[in-house]
């Protein structure tokens, strides 16, 4: 399945994933300035805690960089291998996979994909793209991404054992209907010509059985350590775009962390219209990765008695994120596609979640 004779594919559609030729020879100021603010930081909690001691809110964003980075480095590096095996996989098998021109068939098992990956939500956001590059469509995309909004296994099972497993399983269905719908919808907009449709579209040959196709590419298949090396560095080099942007989000978090008092959230999110107003609102703003909205969506519930406001803080985040929007924008190479995404999923979100309250 993993053959040296498609690379060429690859290559040909990489534009799709990234900036164009001219543009990768500039340098990248938001990634490395990101990445040596966040050097500085991480070193400085780690070796000189001392050092931020004496001043609270630099002693709150260089512990936060250094907490979210020890979280997320994970799920970044599984996404990033991820990435790197997708980029080998010939086409015909992942659209065969996820079914051949999206429909309800094509966006259920994009939808139960992005349940079952084991990844936080940039690494979903790594393999999403990657997807897309691949030749899936736009609504199989859209719902492999929202369908579960902390997309992992252990942070699941985190999940259940601060609220409960009937809550648990409330949200997974829940957000798993939501995009459901959400691709349905972004399917209707592609085929009416609204949104544009997906120019890595690839049609499968005539015939074509997953099973017997992957026994013969698997015998084709001759695994190396360069073959390794390949695809680790094609998954770091698609995975660019994300990282960039993962990187100044854990700078603005940080710094929301060390300038706004965390009791000053607790006192305003009950569930009400105007706290879950609020709820969307500093989801909007401080939604970084998976990781650190699963503790902060558990209190809302636990503590603010709002399972409403719990459930909008780990949909939203994933709606309204910024770095999901652009790298969608880059992704797709249009401002439409990433812009529909919180006009579609957020109404459905605050309805499901003013029930819930």
């Amino acid at each position: 399945m993993i053959h040296e004779h498609h690379d060429h594919s690859h290559h040909k559609h990489t534009p799709s994933c990234h900036d164009d030729g001219s543009k990768k020879k500039k340098f990248d100021f938001l990634l490395w300035g990101s990445g040596l603010i966040i050097s500085c930081f991480y070193l400085l909690y780690w070796q000189y805690p001392q050092i931020v001691g004496d001043t609270k809110s630099l002693q709150i964003f260089s512990k936060s960089v250094f907490e979210l980075m020890n979280t997320m480095w994970w799920g970044v590096a599984i996404g990033i291998i991820m990435v790197g095996v997708l980029s080998k996989i010939p086409r015909e098998f992942i659209i065969s996979i996820l079914g051949q021109g999206g429909g309800l068939k094509g966006i259920v098992r994009a939808t139960l994909g992005g349940v079952l990956l084991d990844l936080c939500s940039h690494g979903i956001l790594m393999v999403g793209a990657k997807l897309y590059e691949r030749g899936a469509t736009t609504g199989q995309v859209m719902a492999f991404l929202i369908a579960s909004p902390w997309n992992s296994f252990s942070l699941t099972l985190i999940l259940i054992a601060l609220i409960g497993l009937p809550w648990t399983l409330a949200f997974i269905v829940l957000s798993m209907a939501i995009a459901i719908i959400s691709g349905m919808i972004f399917e209707y907009f592609t085929n009416k010509g609204t949104l544009p449709a997906n120019p890595n579209k690839t049609d499968l040959p005539e015939n074509f059985q997953f099973w017997r196709e992957m026994k013969i590419s698997l015998k084709q298949t001759k695994f190396s350590l360069r073959l390794i090396g390949e695809m680790l560095w094609s998954g770091l080099m698609d995975s660019r775009m994300v990282i960039r942007w993962l990187l100044f989000g854990v700078i603005l978090a940080g710094l929301i962390r060390a300038f706004v008092e965390p009791d000053q959230f607790q006192t305003f999110f009950g569930p009400t219209l105007a706290g879950l107003g609020l709820t969307v609102l500093v989801a909007t703003i401080l939604e970084v990765c998976s990781e650190g909205s699963t503790p902060v969506a558990a209190d809302l519930l636990t503590r603010a008695k709002a399972p409403g406001n719990s459930f909008a803080f780990l949909m939203t985040g994933v709606s309204t994120d910024y770095t999901e929007i652009m790298v969608l924008k880059e992704t797709t190479k249009t401002w439409k596609i990433p812009l529909f995404l919180p006009l579609i999923t957020v109404p459905q979100i605050l309805m499901v979640s003013y029930i819930l309250n």
